[in-house]
């Protein structure tokens, strides 16, 4: 259920930071990772590089500063559940 929604949200908003996601989603960053590494791998979103340390205190949590960008086509997965419902 949690990963229907994780794809829900990026599909939505196409790019979030992994806090971001952590608390619209209610659930730990963590928890959220290896999510997001999977719909990685399937080619539906990517990991955006983080970008350099700022100079101030040095001490970003890394969800912060960690983004992942929505980029499977929008109907590839409304054509699996047409697909789905037609079998």
């Amino acid at each position: 259920m949690i990963l229907s929604r994780l794809t829900s949200y990026l599909q939505h908003h196409s790019c979030a930071s992994l806090h971001d996601l952590a608390l619209h989603l209610d659930a730990a960053p963590a928890a959220l990772q290896g999510m997001l590494e999977r719909l990685e791998r399937k080619g539906k979103v990517r990991r955006l590089p983080t970008p350099p340390p700022c100079s101030h205190c040095g001490h970003c949590d890394t969800s912060v500063i960690t983004f992942y960008e929505w980029i499977a086509p929008d109907d590839e997965d409304q054509t699996r559940r047409d697909d789905n419902v037609q079998s």
